[in-house]
């Protein structure tokens, strides 16, 4: 006789385990706790075998059979239903561990030891944020052009073109790294160009011109914040490092007495080094008083960190500074190479390595720290006279008027 719902459901444990049986070779069978199992009994190459095809009450009677029925089949066309599971499940693992997640994951693992941390923390955060929740769980080889599209066209609909460009640009990268690692065909994100409207790319806020770099220094030195911070504003314009760079300086990097400040550039994981002029060594030992016992030259208000992030442009907008229109931490780095070259007549090739920037040479090297050495503390030296000079120089113009 057929099992029926009621059967099943009423069925108990015995002190052995026993069988139900219903058609074609399906039965279940309960142990002596009272677990349930649905299998099938067959034969195939000659031999009995057995096949689970669930549990129930999470499996019922009707599905069980329509598993059955499905097993059945595939016997009916000369293929054992439990080496066609084991495949089916193979291909299951391979699907998840070429899901684009996955991929993008690995492919992040390799690259990230070369990265800054704030850049991986950015690119990870555009992924997790941006295309995970909607492509993550997709095998790569499967994801169609339009399916990266409606991704970025959500990014874009929030108004943020630049970083839905971003996320265009995070995806190839991934799929070119799926078509080197053979998980997919071809990068699919290359069928979207020109899909996005172009994005408008802004520079930082700078100063370039003379006298209103004067004015600028002027205020920096008459900031009546933290000496911490004072140090660090009028010291900013004299070694224009990256704001980063700056904050998180450490005492161990510099030799005062040699006048050099050795450290690793954290965009591209080389060693730098920033000849010190005589100015920026006497403000570096005025300071070596205060947080030269400590790690960081600019030490937070928890001193075993470094300044805040923001610092610098707090105290900029403090002093009554716009920081997206007329100066922000790294706009110095811009008023210095402009008027380096363009008034200081320094040759491009030695700013650009004092600026800690990849120029390869004729050579093929793409940076190296002592290159042009000899001109770059000329230069930082030059630098730091001239700023001098212009803040005397305006003072001495501003008192004429002032009289006349």
């Amino acid at each position: 006789m057929p099992l029926t719902d009621v059967n099943v459901r009423n069925a108990k444990p015995r002190d052995k385990l026993f069988r139900l049986f219903d058609e074609r070779g399906m039965y279940l069978e309960i142990s002596t706790t009272g677990g349930k199992w649905w299998r099938l009994k067959y034969r195939f190459g000659g031999k009995e075998k057995r096949l689970s095809l669930g549990v129930y009450p999470d499996v019922g009677l009707k599905e069980a059979r329509d598993r059955r029925d499905e097993a059945r089949k595939l016997l009916a066309n000369g293929i054992d239903p439990s080496i066609e599971r084991k495949v089916q499940k193979a291909a299951t693992i391979e699907r998840a561990a070429n899901s684009f997640e996955a991929v993008a994951r690995e492919w992040f693992a390799r690259q990230a030891p070369g990265w800054a941390a704030s850049h991986s923390d950015k690119i990870m955060g555009r992924l997790e944020k941006d295309v995970f929740p909607w492509l993550g769980g997709r095998p790569i080889a499967e994801i169609k052009a339009p399916e990266v599209l409606a991704v970025l066209r959500r990014v874009e609909a929030r108004g943020a073109l630049d970083t839905a460009h971003r996320v265009h640009q995070n995806c190839g990268q991934v799929f070119r790294y799926a078509v080197a690692t053979g998980r997919a065909e071809r990068d699919i994100s290359s069928d979207l160009r020109g899909a996005l409207p172009p994005a408008r790319h802004t520079h930082f806020a700078s100063v370039t011109e003379p006298a209103e770099v004067a004015s600028l220094l002027r205020a920096l030195d008459g900031f009546q914040g933290t000496f911490v911070v004072q140090c660090a504003l009028r010291l900013a314009p004299l070694l224009f490092v990256r704001p980063g760079e700056l904050r998180t300086a450490e005492w161990a990097q510099f030799d005062l007495d040699k006048a050099q400040w050795r450290y690793t550039v954290s965009k591209t994981k080389t060693e730098h080094l920033v000849p010190l002029a005589t100015q920026a060594v006497a403000m570096l030992r005025d300071l070596y008083a205060l947080t030269g016992h400590r790690q960081y030259v600019f030490p937070g208000r928890d001193v075993k960190k470094p300044m805040s992030g923001a610092a610098i442009n707090a105290a900029l907008r403090r002093m009554g500074f716009d920081t997206k229109t007329e100066i922000t931490g790294h706009g110095f780095r811009a008023m210095a190479r402009t008027i380096l070259h363009e008034q200081l007549r320094f040759p491009s090739e030695v700013i650009e390595h004092q600026l800690a920037h990849k120029v390869p040479d004729a050579l093929g090297t793409a940076y190296n720290r002592t290159r042009f050495i000899d001109d770059r503390i000329v230069m930082m030296q030059r630098w730091a006279d001239y700023l001098d000079e212009l803040k005397s120089r305006d003072s001495v113009v501003s008192d004429q008027a002032g009289k006349n």
